[in-house]
């Protein structure tokens, strides 16, 4: 990624809304979503005006690959998830970002998909904190 390209990325306000900044892979802004109910990470490619997983050139999507890959296997030992889901979907938020969630057979949803099943739980200020500092330590 170059300099120039890391300067154009505007983060889309409803995920800078939704998440909290936990930091950056080389390609990505790692976010967690302030839904306490799941470990749940957002990763958005740092180029302006992605919309598909096909616009990224094949050397970032291969990068891309690599950091869902890394960050699902360290966020499922780390926060000892029975599952881990991957999903891009963008329906609600254009902007190209890939949903890396744990999973519990116990979870608010299971066995189902978390959107649309309850209302989101807030993380206490400390927990957050917490979260983000577990998070972070799993970033390649």
């Amino acid at each position: 990624m170059t300099d120039e390209t890391a300067k154009t990325f505007t983060l889309h306000p409803q995920l800078a809304a939704d998440c909290e900044t936990v930091g950056d892979t080389p390609l990505c802004r790692v976010l967690l979503s302030k839904d306490s109910r799941f470990p749940w990470v957002i990763l958005v490619p740092r180029h302006a005006d992605l919309t598909e997983w096909h616009d990224l050139d094949a050397t970032d999507r291969v990068v891309l690959s690599d950091e869902i890959a890394h960050l699902s296997r360290r966020l499922k030992e780390e926060f000892g998830a029975d599952k881990t889901n991957v999903a891009a979907l963008g329906n609600m938020v254009p902007q190209l970002h890939v949903h890396v969630v744990m999973r519990y057979r116990d979870d608010a949803a299971w066995p189902g998909p978390i959107w649309g099943v309850g209302k989101p739980v807030p993380y206490s200020e400390d927990t957050l904190a917490d979260t983000v500092k577990r998070i972070r330590a799993c970033l390649p």
